[in-house]
């Protein structure tokens, strides 16, 4: 993925590495793995242990990007069905480098 961040949320999520950096639950902050699928509220991410599922709702993650680069992002801005967050504003303030 070579897009900018600030469109990040537009984009595939499916096959990226992410790690939980925050989380209302704190047994999920740290978690750590490739995303292998995602629904409108949820990501699962396939960890050491297994696949688990994480709220969008509830978590701040950090991307890896395929360039190198990781962005940060506030979870709720990618509460949608993935093919609905295209046409979605996002605010600048939301994600973060």
């Amino acid at each position: 993925m070579t897009a900018p961040p600030e469109n990040f949320a537009r984009h595939e999520l499916i096959g990226l590495m992410a790690r939980v950096s925050e989380s209302t639950n704190p047994s999920m902050t740290g978690l750590s793995g490739k995303i292998v699928d995602e629904t409108r509220n949820l990501l699962i991410i396939e960890t050491e242990r297994g696949e688990k599922c994480i709220p969008k709702n509830n978590v701040s993650l950090i991307f890896a990007l395929s360039n190198g680069s990781k962005v940060r992002v506030n979870g709720s801005i990618l509460v949608s069905q993935p093919e609905n967050r295209i046409g979605k504003k996002i605010q600048r303030k939301r994600w973060k480098l």
